[in-house]
């Protein structure tokens, strides 16, 4: 498996309250076809903590039967007790996910030894590669990069991290402090070229929603040593991937899958639907960036 280019961050499609596996599997085959390196259902885009576990199971295996071994598929477990990360896990992969994505505990803020140990407990839990998922402002701590070394040297399973502190610097320690393999990923659109300047590979993405292709030239280009093509996509894509973040996502990547006709832009409590406002800067955002309705 090569953690290489652009992984959409998949939102989940719901209809009157029901998981829609119609829009979900269209979308997944949208996603494949437009050159995307892998896909990544149940994570936070995907609205994962808002699905029952039958749900949670279901997304997983419509997200399997689409790819058909075509591009890798990273599920994500999202919990804050590490005995429910190593419940969650060995089931997510018994359904024959190539990795999974493991979200850094959130609220009860644990010290870098409880994250080194909490991580350690879900990489011995199963056999597939691990995904460490980082993002402070949800969680209310960042993984540093002494713990994440750490780790990529106790978990040989543990193979890369999700990046979305939001610190280049961050980014250059932990490929300074990293095995030679360990794979960093940006997860944030905005800065992904510059994360991929100093050495991650590639992006976890949630404007590859809509722009697919887009954000996988984007990713290739900065692979291929191509900056300044990958300088015209990210400025093209820039004012896009900001209005996707004027409410809490995915709110806003929503409310465009629901402008474009992928899916309904149909959320779950406790959130919400887009404010009107804001509603009218995701469509000047898809207007400017010359994407129309599908369907």
């Amino acid at each position: 498996m090569r953690l290489e280019g652009s992984f959409p961050a998949m939102i989940t499609p719901f209809r009157r309250g029901l998981l829609d596996e119609d829009a979900l599997r269209a979308h997944a085959r949208r996603l494949i076809a437009a050159g995307s390196s892998g896909l990544v259902p149940c994570g936070s885009t995907g609205e994962a903590a808002t699905l029952t576990p039958a749900e949670y199971k279901r997304v997983i295996a419509v997200t399997l039967e689409e790819a058909r071994g075509r591009v890798p598929v990273i599920a994500g477990v999202g919990t804050n007790a590490t005995w429910k990360a190593v419940e969650t896990a060995p089931a997510a992969a018994a359904l024959g996910v190539d990795a999974l994505l493991g979200l850094v505990p959130y609220y009860n803020k644990p010290t870098q030894e409880g994250l080194f140990q909490h991580f350690r407990e879900l990489a011995g839990s199963v056999k597939v590669p691990i995904v460490v998922y980082n993002i402070p402002s949800r969680t209310g701590v960042n993984l540093l990069p002494a713990t994440l070394a750490r780790l990529a040297r106790a978990c040989p399973n543990i193979v890369a991290v999700k990046e979305a502190a939001g610190m280049v610097d961050q980014v250059s320690e932990i490929v300074n402090a990293c095995p030679k393999g360990f794979t960093v990923l940006s997860g944030d659109d905005s800065l992904t070229l510059p994360f991929m300047a100093v050495g991650a590979k590639g992006v976890i993405s949630v404007v590859a929603n809509l722009v697919p292709r887009e954000s996988a030239r984007l990713a290739a280009a900065m692979l291929a040593g191509r900056v300044s093509e990958a300088r015209r996509i990210h400025l093209r894509l820039f004012p896009l991937v900001k209005s996707l973040f004027v409410e809490t996502n995915p709110i806003p990547v929503k409310t465009a899958a629901g402008l474009l006709g992928l899916c309904s832009p149909e959320l779950r409590l406790p959130l919400t639907a887009i404010s009107p406002e804001n509603r009218a800067k995701v469509a000047k955002a898809l207007k400017a960036a010359g994407l129309r309705r599908l369907h």
